[in-house]
């Protein structure tokens, strides 16, 4: 008899649920959408997260988790800061790119005001990590002279995630006004080094 993998079993839920949650919201998920994704029941997806609210919080940690673990797998502390903030930037621009379930799950939070959001303390704790980083790559650039002192490093991380967040969240809307398609493969590395090149001007402007 096959031996039920329990971790395998929950992110084999997770994944599911992510899809479902992404292409439906909250309100147009129920438990039997994502149990017909998978192969197991709605009674197995309450043993494992105990509600339906329990397991959106858990898809919607697991998809911040996923950008997070890709931010802290770049070793660019032995970069110089210049090169280091241009590998931040493009990494966002990749994984924003790769994980557009990531986007629609943030869409949907935000047009419901951050209400599941809030009750995850645990995500604070998370995205430290984040502007450490950056903050680590501004102080190295600040004290060699090449990078400028009056932004921290949540003022860079909202200018590349804004710029990365547009060309999956807008996609539809921007491609439809200006016939052009935001996630076409021939323009990924214009799009890519357009960031890259953004960013390093702004941080590298004299005062």
């Amino acid at each position: 008899m096959r031996r039920r993998d329990p971790e395998r079993t929950r992110a084999d839920l997770l994944t599911a649920a992510t899809t479902v949650f992404a292409e439906s919201g909250y309100a147009g998920t129920t438990v039997d959408d994502i149990a017909e994704q998978t192969r197991t029941t709605k009674r197995m997806i309450y043993y494992y997260f105990g509600s339906k609210e329990k397991l959106y919080l858990a898809v919607l940690e697991n998809a911040y988790r996923g950008i997070r673990e890709a931010e802290r797998s770049q070793e660019v502390g032995d970069l110089p800061p210049i090169e280091a903030v241009r590998r931040i930037a493009e990494l966002t621009y990749d994984h924003h790119l790769n994980h557009t379930e990531f986007i629609r799950l943030v869409s949907i939070e935000n047009i419901n005001h951050g209400r599941s959001i809030r009750r995850l303390d645990s995500l604070r704790d998370l995205n430290r990590p984040a502007l450490g980083l950056l903050e680590d790559v501004l102080a190295r650039g600040r004290e060699a002279g090449m990078l400028r002192a009056d932004v921290d490093a949540l003022d860079v991380h909202l200018l590349i995630s804004s710029y990365c967040f547009f060309q999956v969240a807008n996609q539809h809307t921007f491609g439809y006004l200006f016939e052009r398609d935001l996630l076409a493969e021939d323009r990924r590395d214009h799009h890519r080094n357009l960031i890259g090149d953004v960013v390093v001007a702004w941080l590298s402007a004299p005062l």
